[in-house]
């Protein structure tokens, strides 16, 4: 299960920050995880309340944010959203899509006291 490491990589960072702008307690973290990005959101869960037991983001409120998957399409020169990777784009059909979106995986806030 990778998202174990994924909690800790992300509590690696927490603590950095912490460390750098001098805060005390996290209270949410805000992570924006895509559909492509293979992670289980409830794996993550379970192993974030398990990492940061004990760390100044024990009990914080873990909120995931799921993107939309983007591609652009070669034909129609423009940027569209697919349901997931290798679907052909909605509007023409063609399936010269290239994806450019939707596989993020970062912190992308975190409310701190």
């Amino acid at each position: 299960m990778h998202e174990m490491s994924i909690c800790e990589s992300i509590l690696a960072v927490i603590e950095r920050q912490a460390a750098a702008q001098s805060f005390r307690r996290v209270s949410r973290v805000r992570l924006e995880i895509g559909p492509l990005a293979g992670v289980e959101a409830e794996a993550l869960r379970f192993s974030f309340d398990a990492v940061t037991r004990g760390s100044l983001a024990e009990g914080a409120a873990l909120e995931i944010i799921a993107p939309p998957v983007t591609a652009w399409c070669m034909p129609c020169a423009e940027a569209v959203e697919v349901a997931q990777r290798y679907d052909p784009c909605p509007r023409c059909g063609s399936h010269q899509v290239q994806i450019t979106g939707g596989d993020e995986l970062r912190i992308k806030d975190l409310e701190v006291d």
